[in-house]
């Protein structure tokens, strides 16, 4: 049987790669469209026919390649790509040189042939990456580390595309459930700005012919949108002033460390603003020390790849604390950042030697509740939009016919 690497998508047009074995491209090409997907090229791994194959999706690549920017979905087909086929029994080398030839990002191309030229040089995979701090991050680059000092690279890429898989599902979910109250938020304040910029003014100007006293809520409705329309440059740029200082006060460590602290103690989603940093704790935890990171390395990975400063600097404690030969239990209640349950549960780990086990299970139980939170968030942010938007509106209308009540009476 003959191994061949195959290039295919599913129903959905995702990209899916892999290796198949068979006597021949036919039959393997049969494989795959078997399992519903649409195959898109099947190279042999022998040389000759593998190189030739390599010219025609080189070809198809240089098409393809649009994106001068790196998503998190292009590094993660990546690491797909290549934990499938060192898996496969491909070399890291040629590995490397088949995805060179289908990825989609110009700026990720180079980079992958900068891995190459350096690996063909006589560096090892990790010190290559490392030449690229804004591509690969502490994670990437010591998980690898981890791998080839094991000789586990494929198994050790797999579990890093795992938990960027895992990663980017959940921020997805976090992402889709915020747009729909934004678009909704948005869609009314810009209703009520319209009422009271275009139709307000227009009752205005009809009001002024009758020799009538506005009542009172007339006259503050009609006050609101002089302001606005007179003052709406004014306006703009006191808003546009205000985003842009705020954005460089966050650039600054206090300004951050500031902000973070804010949301952490705000009631209601300060828990939820916890639970998310707890969440990409764990599930950096996890990753790592199912890798077989040592613990001490693995505090010192993800509190620098955490992003929030707050819990960076408790993770710092945490590790520091370790280092003295204290358990995990200790620092972290003293840190009195995380509950009691979670610290039950790594106490629990540390006692039979399951800690990475430990963490994924939190780190499924912290995906869960913030899923949870977030599907209550919009139930209850949909009614709460739709009873202020009406109100707001009831009231303006209110303010316009009260008037024409008044003009009517006269007119009888």
């Amino acid at each position: 049987m003959l191994k061949f690497y195959y290039i295919a998508r599913n129903n959905l047009g995702t990209k899916e790669t892999g290796i198949e074995e068979g006597l021949n491209q036919e039959e393997v090409v049969s494989k795959i469209q078997a399992r519903g997907l649409i195959v898109i090229s099947v190279i042999p791994e022998n040389t000759d026919a593998f190189n030739s194959g390599a010219i025609k999706v080189s070809v198809k690549s240089k098409l393809k390649q649009k994106r001068d920017r790196i998503t998190g979905a292009d590094l993660t087909l990546f690491c797909r790509q290549l934990a499938t086929l060192l898996g496969a029994g491909v070399t890291i080398l040629k590995s490397l040189d088949i995805i060179s030839k289908q990825v989609v990002s110009k700026k990720l191309y180079a980079v992958v042939v900068d891995l190459e030229k350096n690996m063909e040089a006589g560096l090892s995979f990790h010190e290559a990456m490392v030449k690229h701090p804004k591509v690969f991050s502490d994670l990437w680059v010591n998980l690898v580390e981890s791998g080839e000092a094991s000789g586990n690279l494929a198994v050790v890429l797999s579990r890093l595309a795992s938990y960027l898989e895992r990663d980017a599902e959940f921020r997805g979910k976090v992402i889709s459930a915020l747009i729909y109250p934004g678009i909704l938020l948005s869609a009314g304040l810009g209703a009520l700005f319209l009422m009271a910029v275009k139709i307000v003014p227009t009752f205005a100007e009809i009001f002024k012919g009758f020799n009538i006293t506005l009542p009172l809520l007339t006259q503050i409705l009609l006050k609101v949108s002089d302001f606005l329309r007179f003052n709406m440059i004014a306006i703009f740029l006191v808003t546009g002033g205000i985003v842009f200082a705020f954005k460089n006060y966050l650039k600054t460590k206090t300004g951050r460390r500031n902000f973070e602290n804010f949301k952490f103690k705000m009631p209601v989603f300060g828990e939820f603003f916890l639970a998310l940093n707890v969440e990409r704790f764990s599930s950096e935890m996890s990753t790592l020390l199912e890798s077989g990171v040592p613990i001490l390395y693995s505090l010192e990975i993800s509190e620098r790849s955490v992003g929030n400063l707050v819990m960076a600097d408790i993770i710092r404690k945490i590790k520091d604390d370790v280092r003295e030969g204290k358990s995990l239990r200790e620092p972290l209640e003293k840190s009195a950042f995380f509950d009691p349950m979670f610290i039950q549960m790594v106490s629990i780990g540390e006692e039979i030697g399951e800690l990475p086990q430990m963490f994924k299970k939190i780190n499924v139980f912290y995906q869960e509740y913030c899923e949870v939170f977030l599907a209550r968030f919009v139930a209850m942010f949909e009614p709460f939009v739709l009873v202020f938007i009406g109100g707001v509106i009831g009231i303006m209308i209110t303010g316009i016919f009260l008037p024409i009540f008044e003009i009517s009476k006269i007119g009888g």
